[in-house]
């Protein structure tokens, strides 16, 4: 019977840019730019909040100074407090409206907040203003990429590295569209250079590993995650990861560990709970996972392949009336899910109910899935009973 449905997750990486200084028609004042020098060291030692705070004396000292609201935008941005990102950006770009990078960076706090529309506004227009600054062409990209214009999404990329190639995320962002488009080679050739530019860009040893893990490559993906989790020990999708490769050498204790890992970071990391499901599977650990499962269920109630994976369990613990309602409720989530249609025939099989069982697998061969060679004997060997 089919059962793996492991899910990868993927991480995007997005930067603002922040400023020490930049050319100012009018001397912001002694005691403005002081305040923003601390406001910006504090930023390189992520002491967020005291940057606000110099940032707010920078800004209390000379009104009009756009360089700290750029600054404390960043800040605000960072701790996620968007909307408040979005109003320093606004009165930035009020007293420099002719500032590219204001436009940058404000477009990516309108992309923080999910509104693209307004975020591809502000890309172009610092493209505009600047057809040369690189940084608005790669997120230009990330947005075309997300709605599926890779064609688009690729030319943009291509340009932005063109402008800047020494861009290690555009390099990420670009090998990325390629994995998604099934070139892995060139996908590995630019997570390689992504890397070489910028040895502790933690998403491109990610995406890495996510090519090499496709590749069936184990042993370098794994060192790729072992890589990203030594640069930041609380990256839950990494040890989420991770326990997938180790699922797939078949060590199922580590891939327990790390999903372990991954929850105790995220609780609400919904992937975590379904493979570390799969992970008790395989050990005939069937209460843990049938728990596992149900967590996920309750994260994510429209998770079709979830309701398969239970399903799965209750058909070997013969609970045959348990795992046909998790098929069926999988096959209204996803009509398409061959390998529910698959697996309800064999609990279909078990109940004799043969019509049915065969319904389901012609269902399945139709979306190309190959049923199970005993099931399909099985059933013709009853089929030749009744005759």
């Amino acid at each position: 019977m089919h059962r793996l449905f492991k899910v990868l997750t993927v991480v995007a990486l997005i930067t603002l840019i922040p400023a020490p200084a930049w050319s100012q028609k009018k001397d912001p004042g002694k005691d403005a730019k002081t305040y923003n020098q601390q406001g910006f060291q504090d930023l390189k030692q992520e002491k967020y909040e005291q940057a606000i705070a110099n940032f707010t004396k920078a800004i209390k000292a000379n009104p009009d100074f756009a360089l700290a609201y750029n600054n404390r935008g960043y800040a605000y941005y960072t701790i996620r407090d968007l909307d408040k990102a979005v109003a320093d950006f606004n009165k930035a770009i009020e007293l420099r409206p002719k500032a590219p990078i204001l436009y940058n960076n404000r477009g990516l706090v309108y992309l923080g907040k999910g509104k693209k529309d307004k975020a591809l506004e502000d890309f172009n227009q610092a493209i505009e203003l600047n057809p040369k600054f690189a940084t608005p062409y790669n997120y230009r990209g990330f947005i075309y990429f997300q709605q599926k214009a890779y064609g688009k999404a690729m030319a943009n990329y291509n340009k932005a590295i063109e402008l800047n190639q020494k861009y290690s995320l555009a390099y990420n962002n670009r090998g990325y569209t390629y994995y998604i488009l099934g070139d892995l080679d060139k996908a590995m050739a630019d997570f390689n250079e992504a890397i070489n530019l910028n040895p502790d860009l933690i998403v491109a040893y990610n995406n890495r590993g996510l090519a090499y893990y496709e590749k069936k490559d184990y042993d370098k993906a794994l060192a790729d995650y072992n890589k990203v989790l030594k640069i930041n020990p609380k990256f839950a999708a990494a040890y989420s990861k991770r326990g997938l490769i180790y699922y797939e050498k078949e060590d199922y204790n580590k891939a327990i560990a790390d999903y372990n890992k991954t929850i105790e970071i995220d609780p609400q990391f919904t992937l975590a709970y379904n493979n570390r499901g799969l992970a008790y599977f395989q050990k005939k650990s069937y209460s843990n996972a049938i728990s596992d499962f149900t967590r996920a269920i309750k994260l994510a109630p429209n998770y079709a392949n979830v309701y398969n994976n239970r399903g799965m369990v209750y058909y070997k613990r013969r609970d045959y009336a348990q795992a046909l309602e998790d098929f069926t409720k999988s096959l209204q989530l996803n009509p398409n899910l061959a390998a529910a249609y698959n697996n309800r025939a064999h609990v279909y099989y078990q109940q004799k109910a043969y019509k049915k069982a065969k319904e389901d697998v012609q269902q399945a061969q139709k979306l190309n899935f190959k049923v199970d060679q005993e099931l399909l004997a099985n059933l013709q060997r009853v089929s030749g009973k009744k005759k």
